[in-house]
């Protein structure tokens, strides 16, 4: 008697790991998520900027400068999170050959770029006006700046090796190597003296009264939000743009040998 195989008569796969390295089933299910991923994005936005900027007091420091915090601090926790997200999606490209890790690094890359651009463009904002200098090169501002430099590489090199089978675990193994600075980000303001503040989040509770803490947190929810919005429809358009390239190069290839044959 023959064995189960992994794949139907259709060609959809039946085990659960080889229906997530599906991209047809991937495409499948994320079509009916993106409508409401938006929804719940553009809901967490209009609430979080309500209470930013209509339901939360100035902070008797900084003053209004304080809501510039509800747009750094989203961005500067994506720009940690995307990286740890690639380095996990690095780890199924080497081990498992996942065809969806490859995806989602590439399309991880460019988000996490640009959340990492906003959050040291807020943070120039906000130094100015709480430090007295738009840059400071203390640990966490250094190597948040470093990891941006990882994202325009990361972002290069898939430019670079488009369409060639080895690029993606060249990529990958990059990828693991620049997560090392994960861990310096975070801890940079334990390790060195820096004048950065220290997370609002400490084992005998927030630094922070809740009508500060409230907008921050849906901001950050927002922000997280359309990050999973945007890196499912850039997974999406990744996998149809491969199938279009795939479709472009058999066309061209059935032409040439059409050509081929009537010159013979």
């Amino acid at each position: 008697m023959n064995k189960p195989s992994a794949m139907t008569d259709a060609g959809a796969p039946t085990n659960w790991f080889s229906r997530l390295a599906h991209p047809g089933v991937f495409l499948s299910w994320s079509r009916d998520w993106i409508i409401p991923l938006i929804a719940t994005t553009a809901i967490l936005f209009a609430i979080g900027l309500w209470y930013a900027f209509f339901n939360s007091p100035p902070d008797y420091q900084m003053g209004e400068t304080v809501r510039i915090m509800y747009i750094h601090v989203p961005n500067a926790w994506l720009s940690q999170m995307v990286y740890a997200l690639m380095a996990v999606s690095a780890i199924g490209t080497l081990v498992w050959r996942h065809p969806m890790a490859d995806v989602s690094m590439k399309a991880a890359a460019p988000l996490g770029a640009a959340f990492t651009a906003v959050a040291l463009f807020t943070g120039a904002l906000w130094g100015r006006p709480t430090w007295g200098t738009f840059w400071e090169w203390d640990g966490r501002m250094t190597s948040t700046l470093v990891l941006f430099l990882m994202y325009l590489g990361i972002v290069a090199l898939w430019r670079t090796f488009e369409g060639q089978p080895r690029g993606a675990r060249i990529i990958a193994v990059f990828t693991l190597v620049g997560a090392l600075n994960i861990p310096i980000i975070k801890f940079s303001v334990d390790w060195w003296n820096t004048l950065h503040q220290p997370s609002i989040i400490k084992a005998d509770g927030l630094s922070m009264p809740a009508s500060l803490y409230t907008p921050l947190l849906i901001m950050t929810l927002a922000f997280t939000a359309l990050f999973f919005t945007l890196h499912m429809v850039g997974m999406r358009t990744e996998i149809l743009r491969h199938r279009a390239n795939n479709l472009e190069r058999r066309h061209v290839s059935a032409q040439n040998r059409g050509t081929s044959g009537t010159g013979t």
